[in-house]
């Protein structure tokens, strides 16, 4: 369902709450439908409640209450949500299957440009390790959505900017021509510098010094420190790079179970195998308390498992990987891989809950359900590691 076609199945749930006496308005000409703001859901947000509650008379929630159960019933909806004031949060049934589809299908590639766009950039930074740094990272974003960029630097690299950073750069100083010369490049990649002294490459190494340069906004100062080496959860770099591996991860395992992704429900009802798999897991584990003596009441046994309810909402994350695209267009257009670096930190943070419910646990059979879940982790991954790979930075299998 196209934002259009959406936008005439909200009006016609107007259309039929005035007929049916709910409302008492003008049903308007048109309604706006956008993506889903700060503390939205979904995939398309719309705030005509608010715009009918004055003319109808009633509370902009009242009116969005009679406008969700309407859409609830309209072909193509999958779930509808009311939020803050009265906004509805619109999610279009099989939307998340699609999008997991074509992250899957486009893997690394997913958000970049089919096409050269005939752009041509010029990118030409000082002689510090930053600027070159974010320069190379703007490059490759750039170059991800169709334009085509040449990079320079006032002078030589640093042999360690490029032998262990991994900068390329196109050319430096200033060229040698016949008269008149070329007026000199205007510096445009200017981020608040590293400092002298402030890094190391052979003590950090080029991933964690390149993530140490780019996540922190340009106008902030880096804090280069070993804490970016910290494999822990206090490390952004260390949890987008989990996060990938345990994908990976996942998917290994997943084929030694053999089964393998296929987008679709992550909830389905009626899955009497997953059912009978989880009870039965539920009397091996009561079998084996009594057998050692131990005194495990039967909550106790439930609590172990992971029942079809404990799967994590996956509607951030499902809208995070669709913005993927955008923050790729912004990033490129503001020269800002922070943007991007960012952006990876929250994928990572929705997916990780998923995780732990990828694979069946003991005697549960594998079902639809897993292979969505595993399809749906499998796209998040894939994210992860073509982000890491736009800024330079490895994404690896195992961690």
């Amino acid at each position: 369902m196209t934002p259009v076609e959406l936008s005439r199945t909200v009006l016609c749930a107007v259309r039929r709450a005035v007929e049916g006496g709910e409302l008492d308005v003008d049903v308007p000409g048109q309604v706006k439908v956008v993506p889903p703001g700060p503390g939205g859901c979904g995939d398309y947000a719309t705030n005509v409640a608010l715009q009918l509650a004055r003319p109808a008379g009633q509370a902009p929630l009242r009116v969005a209450e009679i406008l969700r159960q309407r859409l609830a019933q309209s072909d193509g909806i999958g779930d509808v949500v009311v939020t803050g004031p009265g906004f509805l949060n619109i999610s279009l049934r099989g939307s998340g299957d699609a999008l997991v589809r074509e992250i899957l299908r486009l893997g690394l590639r997913y958000g970049h440009a089919d096409r050269p766009t005939g752009q041509l950039v010029q990118l030409h930074a000082p002689h510090e390790v930053r600027a070159v740094v974010v320069m190379d990272a703007v490059a490759r974003i750039l170059r991800s959505q169709g334009a085509l960029v040449r990079t320079s630097c006032v002078a030589r690299p640093e042999p360690a900017w490029t032998d262990i950073l991994g900068v390329e750069v196109d050319a430096y100083g200033t060229p040698e021509a016949p008269t008149p010369a070329p007026a000199p490049l205007d510096v445009n990649v200017r981020p608040v510098p590293a400092g002298l002294g402030s890094l190391d490459p052979d003590a950090l190494g080029r991933d964690a010094a390149r993530w140490a340069l780019l996540h922190p906004a340009p106008h902030d100062r880096p804090r280069i420190t070993a804490d970016h080496l910290v494999q822990r959860e206090s490390n952004p770099l260390f949890r987008v790079r989990y996060a990938h591996a345990r994908t990976r991860a996942l998917s290994r395992n997943a084929a030694d179970l053999g089964f393998h992704a296929e987008p679709g429900d992550l909830h389905p009802r009626g899955d009497t195998e997953a059912t009978e798999a989880t009870e039965a897991t539920e009397a091996t584990e009561a079998t084996e308390a009594a057998v050692q003596g131990t005194d495990v009441r039967q909550a106790d046994v439930r609590e172990t498992a992971v029942p079809d309810t404990a799967v994590p909402h996956t509607t951030a994350l499902h809208n995070l990987l669709a913005d993927h695209p955008r923050v790729l267009q912004a990033a490129a257009a503001h020269h800002a891989p922070d943007r991007l670096a960012r952006h990876l930190v929250t994928v990572a943070d929705a997916v990780l809950p998923l995780l732990a419910v990828v694979l069946p646990r003991g005697a549960e059979k594998p079902s639809a359900a897993h292979r969505a879940r595993l399809a749906l982790a499998e796209a998040a991954g894939a994210v992860l590691a073509g982000g890491l790979s736009l800024l330079g930075i490895d994404a690896p299998e195992h961690l």
